[in-house]
């Protein structure tokens, strides 16, 4: 036991005595809700929370590595490289992969963001051992084969033709282009049709070995589970790959970005035959390190969180000039976004537009009155708790928290936190953000004298 309460354990291996630092980062009432973290010699991170009434776990491992991480010839490389550790390993092949997990009624998937990649596995808690094991196999035994990435290809050109189907999604890639630019944050997860025509297997192997080291991930898992035993079961399938190349190897801190470019006042408007005009109007907004994150959440819910925001009131249940209106925040490590969607007749857009803009301009000049930030406040308590009901959703928690924070903050501290927010800290944060010269990008079917007009929209 060392002086801040954390253990020690050690384990003698071939190479040298490894020892492994355990902590308790968030001691629960009875275990329940306790979440600790094990570093391993080789710098792999293991944090877990323990939920004893139930009978499921997810298990995930969180990279380090997402499409901000690419080149611009890369683009796609991250999301690419998702699909390919699903397509065999040198123990399993793409059919054994996914018959484990189907054979115990599990579900494994992934996902890729701007900033991290996950994979991840939900399974009855007598499972977990096999979900680990699968898990763990894919990310250090990929065998990312030349046959694979040309099958897989085709796949991921259809989900770049079915995204581009999709108005009310691909607005938002569109608004990231206009707010970033050429810049990685502003290029598609996806990549395009050119960039994943042009990956080769040797390219995405090479940035598999780089970004997939023990030091640039975190494993997570939260359930009725034993968190010693998923450090034993983690460790022996991260050995048995001969993963640990490195015993004194530590993690990656967290990410810290670079001075990302952001523009105001920008115009893009991409031309489609759809039946609505797909909108995004928006300004930058905060990185998520970023103390005033709290207050800008009540601002979001206030301004477009809900049935009850303003947004949702003026344009859709007082004039139906639209059917979904929302806004909504993203934060990355030295940056953030904040947007208002509306889908909406064509015909419309310049009247929803004024709408939205006339709201965000009252805010900024006079903040929002305190019965409506109570319900923020009150609202944002309820689908904070409500949203961390089932094991994926805690795994999601501690995963992300301790891939991009470095450190765990418990359900009552950060529903305190939300408690704490004041009326002077949302009027002060909607000065900041809703006062910036907003950008817009539209996705529909706008005539040149259309088109000509939104330009007005942000002047």
């Amino acid at each position: 036991m060392t002086s801040d309460g954390s253990q020690v354990t050690a384990r003698t291996s071939s190479e040298a005595r490894a020892v492994a630092r355990t902590q308790t980062l968030i001691k629960g009432e009875n275990g329940i809700g306790t979440v600790r973290k094990t570093t391993l010699p080789g710098g792999l991170r293991i944090v877990t929370e323990t939920l004893p009434s139930v009978r499921s776990a997810t298990f995930g491992i969180w990279a380090h590595v997402g499409s901000r991480d690419e080149t611009p010839a890369l683009n796609g490389a991250t999301h690419y490289l998702e699909h390919l550790l699903f397509k065999g390993t040198t123990r399993r092949s793409a059919l054994d992969i996914s018959s484990a997990i189907d054979a115990v009624g599990g579900e494994m998937n992934a996902f890729t963001a701007k900033e991290y990649t996950c994979y991840y596995a939900r399974v009855l808690d007598t499972d977990l051992p096999l979900a680990i094991d699968v898990v763990c196999d894919m990310l250090t035994g990929s065998l990312i084969l030349e046959d694979d990435v040309n099958v897989e290809r085709g796949a991921i050109l259809e989900e770049i033709a079915m995204t581009e189907d999709d108005p009310g999604d691909c607005v938002h890639d569109l608004f990231a282009h206009t707010m970033f630019g050429d810049n990685a944050l502003g290029r598609p997860v996806l990549g395009t049709v050119d960039t994943v025509n042009a990956l080769s297997a040797d390219r995405i192997r090479r940035f598999y070995k780089k970004h997939y080291d023990p030091t640039h991930l975190v494993v997570a898992a939260a359930g009725n589970i034993d968190h010693n035993k998923v450090v034993r079961q983690v460790r022996t399938a991260f050995e048995k790959a001969g993963a640990f190349r490195n015993a004194s190897a530590a993690p990656i801190a967290p990410r810290d970005g670079s001075r990302t470019i952001r523009t105001a006042g920008r115009v893009e408007l991409l031309g489609r035959k759809t039946e609505q005009a797909h909108v995004v109007l928006g300004m930058p907004g905060l990185a998520r390190t970023d103390d005033r994150r709290w207050a800008l959440g009540v601002l979001n819910t206030a301004l477009g969180g809900g049935m009850s925001s303003r947004l949702f009131q003026e344009v859709r249940e007082k004039r139906g000039l639209a059917y979904s209106v929302y806004s909504y925040t993203s934060g990355f490590a030295d940056c953030g976004l904040f947007g208002v969607y509306a889908g909406c007749r064509p015909s419309q857009v310049h009247d929803v537009l004024k709408i939205c803009r006339d709201e965000l301009d009252q805010v900024a000049e006079y903040g929002l009155p305190e019965d409506e930030i109570g319900r923020a406040i009150g609202q944002l308590q309820g689908s904070t708790v409500l949203g961390l009901e089932d094991t994926g959703a805690l795994m999601n928690r501690i995963g992300k928290s301790e891939l991009c924070w470095g450190e765990q903050m418990s359900v009552d501290d950060m529903l305190a936190r939300i408690a704490a927010v004041t009326p002077d800290e949302v009027r002060s944060v909607a000065r900041d953000i809703l006062g910036q010269r907003p950008s817009l990008s539209v996705i529909g079917p706008l005539k040149d004298k259309q088109a000509a007009r939104l330009h007005d929209a942000v002047a």
